[in-house]
């Protein structure tokens, strides 16, 4: 009879092995563009052997599947919109979205560019988009809701979440701060006024 050996050390290195090979990559794909990057560059990145790269973190289109991931649940948004529900009018939930989202958008910028550079070249763009924007969108249907059981909102939820992924998803920030050279601030605050104009006309 034998018994399963468990070794929370052995565990330990398995995950910050992990942990760096993810790393590694997201570093190599920012730099280099996700296309041009490979396996046998991560792991010399990550210090460890190509075949190593597999077992821990899977194949290329597998490792940036997980650098998403990370970085979505790292930009949690459960605090933003606990703060809205506690607002008092539509300009502060606004305002308080802006805030959240920018936050989200300037923490994982890095993983944020990676994402664009890959959705024309990756193996299956439409799956990493769905999973890069879904939990996003949802979260600011949360918000539409929120505004329509407050009695603030002027169109249906639907109409409102797409306007609030127009004011304050990956486009609307990337645009200003990443093409037209604008300070985070600067961007903050115009979407929230632009999104206040929008709801209230």
């Amino acid at each position: 009879m034998t018994r399963s050996y468990h070794s929370p050390r052995r565990a330990r290195d398995a995950a910050d092995t992990r942990r760096d090979i993810l790393r590694a990559a997201a570093e190599l794909f920012s730099a280099n563009g996700y296309a041009r990057v490979t396996v046998a560059d991560i792991a010399k990145r990550a210090g460890v052997a190509q075949q190593t790269v597999y077992s821990s973190a899977g194949s290329k289109s597998e490792i940036l599947h997980k650098v998403v991931g990370e970085s979505i649940a790292r930009a949690d948004s459960s605090a933003t919109i606990t703060k809205i529900r506690e607002a008092d009018g539509l300009a502060t939930a606004l305002t308080l979205l802006a805030r959240g989202t920018r936050l989200g958008n300037e923490g994982e910028q890095q993983v944020i560019d990676v994402l664009f550079g890959a959705f024309p070249v990756h193996e299956d763009g439409a799956a990493l988009w769905e999973q890069s924007t879904s939990e996003y969108r949802r979260a600011l249907k949360d918000v539409a809701e929120h505004l329509q059981d407050k009695g603030l909102l002027n169109m249906s939820v639907e109409k409102a979440a797409d306007v609030l992924w127009f004011c304050f998803g990956f486009g609307a920030w990337r645009t200003l701060v990443r093409e037209c050279g604008w300070s985070w601030d600067d961007a903050e605050r115009w979407l929230a006024q632009q999104a206040v104009t929008i709801f209230t006309h």
